[in-house]
């Protein structure tokens, strides 16, 4: 470019920009951030009074320093220990029973006593069976009657298990490893006949950070990824809702399998219940693991054991219903209260989200009752999207 161009166009060029800076600015605009993936669509869950079928309770076995796993002696008999697990006895059953079957391995004989039929008993039981033991199980009561038939159901490992303050750092490991054992073998279960699939949940929240969860007891190398649903990629009338993929037990199907299984094993089933010391003693084997629960406050008299009690309302089965909630209540709740979740079953929807500390009562709390519904009644009917079928 010669001389003269240069001075005729980076004269215009000057006039422009000038012309511009003079102009008049257009208002900002405000910036939106679109969704960065497809909403979630979900149909809704039919939560009303009128879907109630029934309510039911359960007493879990809380020790405020954790679950029991240990060996003792009982006079002359080798006496184990797994009791104590909280809400976590679905989660955590099949570490606890590989673990107590690594202390029955010293013993000599090969014959064996599990008391108590819930989860943490039959998985005992079973355990003791792939090892090479006979075994007998002695229970009051036996599915669908044990408190475990009475669970939510899902992947809680540390659902009112301990109180964090007071646990010891060898508790902690003894956790993590049972923690390690039994999801790995929940994993190999899936399917139908025993009633163990995988779901999404959500969390329906206001607080961004939440996404952050994480919990001190929790293993490192197990951890399931957690998405946080923007504004928009979502149905909930929360700001935001956290996605991640839950493990769902059905507990009537899943106990019975286990017993089938045991029968099948070659395994007996005595109903008996234990009032003292002395009818253990009586037991014609000298290997005993007791897995009595709650019963092990007064039979072995530990000061430490109390129940949390646990309240689920089932309504009518959704068979449309693929997800499970936990939280989404906008008012507080009280810490005894909890939260809300819910969980879809083949035998109905479950609500729950009550927990109230040493409370031995088997009566349905209707404050309760009233405030599960009526907060799920309210979040699922504030849903966008697909109405209800």
């Amino acid at each position: 470019m010669d001389r003269r161009s240069l001075l005729k166009f980076g004269g215009l060029a000057a006039v422009g920009m000038a012309a511009q800076a003079c102009a008049p600015k257009a208002a900002a605009k405000p910036v939106v951030t679109a969704p960065t993936r497809p909403p979630v669509r979900l149909p809704r869950v039919n939560a009303a009074w009128d879907r109630v079928i029934r309510t039911t309770i359960g007493l879990r076995p809380h020790r405020p320093s954790g679950f029991v796993l240990k060996a003792d002696k009982l006079d002359s008999k080798t006496l184990i220990h797994n009791f104590g697990h909280g809400g976590s006895g679905m989660s955590l059953s099949w570490g606890t029973a590989s673990m107590a079957t690594d202390l029955a391995m010293a013993h000599t004989e090969r014959t064996a006593a599990v008391m108590g039929s819930g989860v943490v008993g039959l998985t005992s039981a079973r355990e003791l069976q792939r090892h090479g033991f006979a075994v007998t199980i002695y229970a009051a009561t036996v599915p669908p009657d044990t408190t475990s038939n009475m669970s939510l159901a899902g992947w809680t490992p540390t659902s009112g298990l301990v109180d964090f303050k007071i646990r010891t750092p060898e508790w902690d490991e003894q956790f993590r490893t049972a923690v390690r054992i039994a999801y790995r073998r929940l994993q190999l279960l899936t399917g139908p006949k025993y009633g163990i699939t995988w779901i999404t949940n959500y969390a329906p929240t206001d607080n961004e950070q939440a996404v952050r969860g994480g919990n001190v007891l929790m293993p490192d190398d197990i951890t399931n990824p957690r998405v946080l649903l923007q504004p928009g990629e979502h149905p909930f009338p929360t700001k935001y809702a956290i996605e991640r993929p839950e493990m769902r037990i059905e507990p009537s199907i899943y106990l019975d399998a286990l017993m089938n299984d045991f029968l099948l094993w070659g395994g007996k089933v005595v109903i008996r219940k234990f009032e003292t010391l002395r009818d253990v003693t009586t037991l014609g084997e000298n290997l005993v693991i007791n897995c009595t629960g709650l019963g092990s406050k007064a039979l072995f008299n530990d000061p430490e054991l109390m129940p949390l009690k646990g309240q689920l309302t089932i309504l009518v089965p959704q068979s449309e219903i693929l997800y499970s909630t936990s939280g989404g209540a906008r008012a507080p709740v009280t810490p005894d209260a909890g939260f809300i979740h819910m969980m879809p079953r083949s035998d109905g929807i479950v609500l729950g989200g009550t927990s109230i500390r040493d409370d031995w009562s088997l009566t349905i709390n209707e404050d309760e009752r009233k405030r599960v519904v009526d907060t799920h009644i309210e979040l699922f009917n504030a849903m966008r999207g697909m109405a209800r079928t």
